[in-house]
């Protein structure tokens, strides 16, 4: 029994301490997030806030194909690569849906005058770029190492996740 009890005991330290880096921003979290987020809409969770979620969707699918594209025969390479200008790119198609399908507009959807969704979508992009960087200059103020494990998920997701709770809890969202 103590054979056993030692084993797992060894097993868990093992994977729970040990465990290998992950890549930030994968696919799979990608589309989980996603379908999270059409699941809240359902369930009426205000507008503004789905759109916060969605913008930071759309930065994180961003900056997760800029790697991709770093291949030498592609034309737009530089602009393909570029997380920033790419993620400008994903908001821009991404409002554009949101205004021909109608759903932006409504005089009664608005927050502090501005559009809730239109507003949600730009703020949620901001907050991950602010978490974005934040990660980049503590890393390199900490020799090009990462802080903490999962560093890289944690400041822009941990950022938007706050810009969300004051955002519900101070307009009552």
């Amino acid at each position: 029994m103590l054979f056993l009890i030692s084993f797992f005991g060894l097993l868990i330290t093992y994977y729970g301490l040990l465990v290998p880096t992950a890549l930030a921003q994968c696919p799979i979290c990608i589309v989980t997030v996603g379908g999270g987020m059409l699941i809240a809409k359902k369930l009426g969770v205000d507008d503004f806030l789905v759109s916060i979620w969605i913008s930071a969707l759309n930065t994180a699918i961003a900056f997760y194909l800029a790697d991709k594209f770093q291949n030498d025969k592609m034309l737009f390479k530089k602009f393909l690569s570029n997380p920033w200008l790419l993620s400008i790119l994903f908001l821009a198609f991404t409002l554009i849906y949101f205004v021909t399908t109608g759903q932006t507009g409504h005089p009664r959807n608005t927050l502090l005058g501005l559009d809730k969704i239109i507003f949600g979508q730009v703020l949620g992009m901001l907050v991950m770029f602010k978490g974005n960087f934040i990660y980049s200059y503590t890393k390199s103020k900490n020799g090009g190492k990462a802080i903490f494990p999962y560093s890289k998920v944690v400041f822009p997701v941990g950022l938007v996740l706050l810009t969300t709770l004051i955002f519900k809890y101070a307009f009552g969202l």
